[in-house]
């Protein structure tokens, strides 16, 4: 009778299986995260539907992963993480993707429903303590609410402005179970419930308004960000430079939409781009401190704005000109149609268009003038330059460059060249420092085909490489051998690259410190602390090599010209993770609080 009953009850899942299969069958492909209780059995379940799970050693890291993915990949980055604690450190990739609007969805365990308020393993009120930064949040409070609350933060990730959402599954819902039949039921529901966007709205009036403002401009400048790279409008903004002729200006995160080698580029004359221009098209980029909140001195107080953004808050916020609430490819497209009808260009021997390419080509010089010195000890451009001629001549897809630090990200942003759209990664709308190996780890993942070469200051690196430095004095074998257990727990993405054998190059630009090691005045050396190091200080020469050659990667360090070209070219050939330690001169940098422009 036993068997027989056996026999006749249906085969049944519980709701870590479900939650699998619901972001499997809704085009979940990866995910990134720390598993443990609840949701170890999460991460295995997804893997086994064919979902990637890429295990991270924080959270903190993985969610600055997902986020770069979401953004990389036009599709929400899922970050999975424990209850309390995990899902606190989770908030930083949540709060990134919020502030730079990119779509995520965090996803963490939470305790049993029926301890709540008991003082429970890692108990938190996670729905209220991510809503700052959470477009929307869901709790599932029965395991079937899972497919619906998964389609809906998925959903609401992408919808307008996108932006970070949040997941919340109690441990007693991971355990509940229910028949085979009825979760396929609930997954296929939603498949065909789910809510596409809306129609974009007509915009002819906002369209032929902002045709005929270009068109009578004087000094017209077009503007791009990391929006319009989401949206994918490089084809049409190449249309509309080519057609009206009119010079651009990328964003950093902008940069490679169009190449920064095009004729029209105004990178190189971005002074006198913004501060003489009469109209300014700015796309998928928002006027906040990057563009010195569109107001003089900086820009002309007579500028006219034309603000393409998907979101209409912004646009009242920042109360250009004219406003175009819609998606940067699609308001693009639009122009181009417009203006295809009666067409106008400024060519090659227009006054702006001179001033510009004149202004760009002066200081381009300039700068080459610069980077053609090798300097040793190493300054910042003497090894940049190194660097850029090295990705220029990788063959075949153009690797993705993550850049962060100070003075390393800053010269990086001027000497680096951007071809192709979704290359560069940076320290973003918020200014993070940290993010830079979790970037390498989904631009790696998020693009396979590519090399990712991060470009990274020692502070920058030192985020989520690791707290403890080692000098190369120190590496005497005992040592080495103590501190081994160590860097097994604090190297935690240097690890994660060699354990998924990621094609990331990491260059370390090695100064000694923040901005350049101790640079304090006589009359700061004082106090009963005075001997101890300066706030900005490292350890001088750090190994930071060693650290991923103890998980088995490549290391170099380097200090001449010929010693970087040469570690360059087997790393890049190579295509597997290694660290590139380039020891620079510690009064090489300058403290770097904002992007300073100054061509």
């Amino acid at each position: 009778m036993a068997d027989e009953s056996a026999a006749t009850t249906p085969p049944s899942i519980d709701g870590n299986v479900l939650v699998a299969k619901s972001l499997a069958r809704l085009g979940v492909t990866h995910m990134f995260g720390v598993v443990g209780i609840p949701v170890t059995s999460l991460a295995s379940r997804a893997m086994a539907l064919g979902i990637r799970f890429v295990a991270f050693h924080n959270e903190q890291s993985a969610g600055y992963a997902a986020s770069a993915y979401g953004y990389l990949t036009g599709r929400p980055g899922i970050l999975l993480t424990v209850s309390g604690p995990g899902c606190v450190h989770g908030l930083a990739g949540l709060s990134n993707a919020w502030a730079n609007t990119w779509p995520m969805v965090m996803i963490s365990g939470s305790c049993d429903q029926r301890d709540a308020g008991r003082g429970d393993f890692q108990e938190l009120d996670q729905v209220d303590a991510v809503k700052a930064f959470s477009k929307l949040s869901e709790k599932a409070k029965d395991v079937r609410e899972i497919p619906n609350c998964v389609a809906k933060v998925l959903d609401r990730a992408v919808a307008g402005r996108p932006g970070g959402c949040y997941l919340d599954l109690p441990s007693d819902v991971l355990r509940q179970k229910i028949s085979e039949s009825e979760a396929e039921n609930l997954v296929a529901e939603v498949e065909k419930s789910r809510k596409h966007e809306p129609i974009q709205a007509s915009l002819k009036s906002e369209i032929e308004s902002a045709v005929s403002l270009l068109r009578k401009a004087e000094r017209p400048l077009i503007v791009f960000g990391k929006g319009a790279a989401y949206s994918r409008a490089e084809d049409e903004l190449k249309k509309l430079v080519e057609l009206t002729g009119i010079p651009f200006l990328p964003t950093p995160m902008g940069k490679g939409l169009l190449p920064d080698t095009h004729e029209l580029s105004a990178t190189a004359a971005r002074s006198l781009a913004i501060g003489k221009c009469d109209v300014a098209l700015v796309v998928g980029a928002r006027l906040n401190w990057l563009l010195h909140f569109g107001e003089s001195p900086k820009w002309s107080k007579e500028v006219k704005f034309i603000l393409v953004d998907i979101s209409e808050e912004e646009i009242e916020l920042r109360k250009p000109h004219l406003g175009i609430a819609g998606d940067a490819k699609t308001v693009i497209g639009l122009l181009n149609r417009e203006i295809k009808d009666d067409p106008f260009c400024l060519g090659k021997t227009d006054p702006w268009v001179e001033s510009i390419s004149k202004k760009a080509k002066e200081n381009g010089e300039k700068m080459e003038a610069q980077l053609a010195k090798d300097v040793v000890p190493f300054n910042f451009l003497t090894p940049m330059r190194i660097i850029r001629d090295a990705i220029l001549a990788v063959e075949g897809p153009s690797p993705v460059v993550v850049s962060e630090g100070a003075n390393t990200m800053d010269v990086g942003r001027s000497v680096l060249v951007q071809k192709e759209p979704r290359t560069r990664l940076d320290a973003g709308t918020w200014g993070t420092m940290g993010v830079g190996l979790g970037y390498c780890i989904a631009a790696a993942v998020a693009s396979p085909d590519r090399l990712v070469v991060a470009v990274e200051g020692d502070s920058g690196f030192g985020f989520s490489a690791m707290e403890v430095e080692v000098s190369d004095t120190l590496l005497n074998p005992i040592l080495w051998n103590c501190l081994l257990s160590c860097f097994k727990l604090l190297s935690l993405m240097m690890q994660t690259l060699v354990r998924y054998n990621l094609a990331v190059v990491v260059i370390v630009f090695n100064n000694g410190g923040v901005y350049g090691g101790d640079r304090r005045s006589p009359e700061e050396i004082s106090g009963p602390h005075k001997d101890d190091p300066a706030p900005t200080s490292f350890v001088p020469n750090a190994g930071y090599h060693k650290l991923i050659e103890a998980f088995g990667g490549k290391g170099y360090v380097v200090e001449t010209p010929d010693e970087l070209k040469s570690a360059l070219a087997e790393s890049f050939a190579a295509r597997k993770p290694a660290v590139v330690n380039v020891i620079v001169d510690p009064f090489a940098g300058a403290e770097s609080g904002r992007l300073q422009h100054k061509n």
